[in-house]
């Protein structure tokens, strides 16, 4: 590539690496020297909780990023600029302050990121200042994958057809880029600072070390060494809660601190030599790239159902509403897999994804809870919240999203806990009140014997909760609630005829 501006600006956003990082890369080639920055945006940050354990972990990341910034550079004050404002006024302000002729940075699918971006990218043309944009968190983006009759996929089986054959054979060996950073350039003295303390930002400490939360590049890369030594198993184990089977990559994936080309370069290569667990973690990440796509083809599933009759259910509303909804998130429903799963997500900031599927249908399809009041919970609580999947994985849960499973499939949530927590331990870790009752009375305590019990020190309505429904009248209700898509799928169809 050649040399086509003097000065760049690198905004680094959700991809907090300096490996395999493509806005980097491609600001490397095209500049005679390159600035480094990353804007704690206040348009995001004033709206959050005062303890939020990503600020956190972006805090962490960004104090390893500038370090392996100025060891590229070889220059005592290279590095990276952190900035905390609103980064529709901070990024013009700055590159007109360094001279920058250009902006890079990842794109970013999200509705309120592109128009954040749209804005950013007028203010910087007012000043003849180009923002040149490139592909990092997906493999394929936006339309790169259509079908036959060159429209976005809505199916995720034939999606992940095309998205396999797309790969390629090559594609490892094109992804293998190393960069070297002769031209970062070193920052103004008033911009050479360290890293901003959460204090600083106005956020309290939460301590993820404590929680085994790796942050940044290193992070990343202990995550992805010890799922490499587990990953043959992925099949087997992923589904069972109380297993180290998931990646935990999600977090790494969510804020880049890991290359999402990497990672598809690792599970094919442990395809190719016949590994099932590979074949299986493989389809996960093209999940994670269908939903991108979804969200960028169809933006309106940021606000309303995919399936559109879906939005004309009639939801639980007011007072009854309110108090159901407050029982499953603080994981007091009765239900112990489901109120485990809860605390996990409340205490840890991740949920086992079985669990999200167990959770979100109990609240959607026994609760009879709209899936948005879920869908900002989620991304309230979830340390690897990405609108995309949230979305489509709320969507999911409850029918109306693209793929989707039918709104007559409804999970029994004690048949759930009795086939994915047979022995009740993840119960037992995040349930402590249940710590002493054994399979098969920790999977429905109501129905446990007087002894069973009295044995285990509990008791039911008052240091562990009665069932607050009852699973075959919400199974009822529900079907009686779906009545209405039918009703309108019918009546589709027949004015189409």
């Amino acid at each position: 590539m050649q040399i086509q501006f003097k000065t760049g600006l690198v905004w680094f956003r959700r991809d907090l690496r300096t490996e395999d990082n493509v806005a980097l890369t491609t600001a490397l080639a095209s500049c005679s020297q390159v600035y480094c920055v990353f804007v704690f945006d206040r348009t995001i940050l004033d709206s959050l909780p005062r303890s939020d354990r990503r600020v956190e972990f972006i805090r962490e990341s960004l104090v390893e990023l500038d370090t392996s910034l100025r060891a590229l550079a070889a220059k005592p004050l290279a590095g990276l600029i952190v900035l905390h404002d609103r980064a529709i006024d901070a990024i013009p302000t700055l590159a007109s302050e360094l001279g920058a002729q250009a902006i890079f940075a990842a794109h970013d699918y999200e509705p309120q990121a592109q128009t954040r971006d749209l804005d950013v990218r007028q203010a910087l043309a007012q000043q003849q200042i180009a923002m040149v944009t490139v592909k990092d968190h997906v493999m394929f983006e936006r339309r790169e994958i259509l079908n036959q009759l060159g429209k976005p996929y809505g199916v995720f089986t034939p999606y992940k057809r095309a998205w396999l054959a797309k790969l390629g054979d090559g594609f490892a060996a094109v992804h293998a880029r190393p960069i070297t950073g002769q031209v970062l350039a070193e920052r103004p003295t008033h911009h050479a600072s360290p890293v901003p303390t959460l204090e600083s930002l106005g956020f309290c400490p939460i301590n993820l070390k404590h929680l085994g939360i790796g942050t940044g590049m290193s992070g990343g890369a202990s995550a992805l060494d010890d799922f490499w030594l587990r990953m043959d198993d992925y099949d087997r184990t992923r589904d069972f809660p109380s297993v180290k089977g998931p990646s935990y990559l999600g977090v790494h994936l969510r804020f880049g601190t890991v290359s999402i080309r990497h990672l598809v370069a690792l599970a094919l290569q442990r395809q190719l030599h016949g590994s099932a667990g590979a074949s299986v973690w493989l389809s996960e990440l093209a999940w994670r790239d269908f939903y991108f796509q979804i969200l960028a083809n169809f933006p309106y599933v940021a606000e309303r159902a995919f399936k559109p009759e879906y939005d004309q259910i009639q939801w639980e509303q007011g007072d009854k509403a309110q108090a159901l909804f407050e029982a499953w998130c603080q994981g007091v429903t009765g239900y112990p897999l489901v109120d485990a799963a809860m605390a996990q997500l409340n205490q840890t900031g991740y949920m086992h994804n079985r669990l999200r599927m167990v959770a979100g249908s109990f609240l959607v399809k026994h609760l009879g809870i709209d899936w948005h009041w879920g869908e900002r919970y989620f991304a309230l609580k979830l340390n690897d919240f990405d609108l995309s999947a949230n979305n489509g994985g709320w969507q999911w849960v409850s029918s109306s999203g693209c793929d989707a499973q039918p709104y007559f499939r409804i999970f029994n949530p004690i048949h759930q806990s009795e086939r994915f927590d047979a022995q009740g331990k993840f119960i037992q870790r995040y349930v402590p009140q249940l710590a002493q009752m054994d399979p098969p009375s920790i999977h429905a305590p109501w129905s446990a014997p007087a002894t069973a019990l009295a044995a285990a020190g509990v008791v039911l309505g008052q240091n562990y909760p009665k069932p607050i429904v009852d699973h075959a009248q919400a199974r009822a209700l529900t079907l009686q609630r779906y009545g209405v898509v039918r009703k309108v799928t019918q009546t589709s169809t027949a004015v189409a005829q």
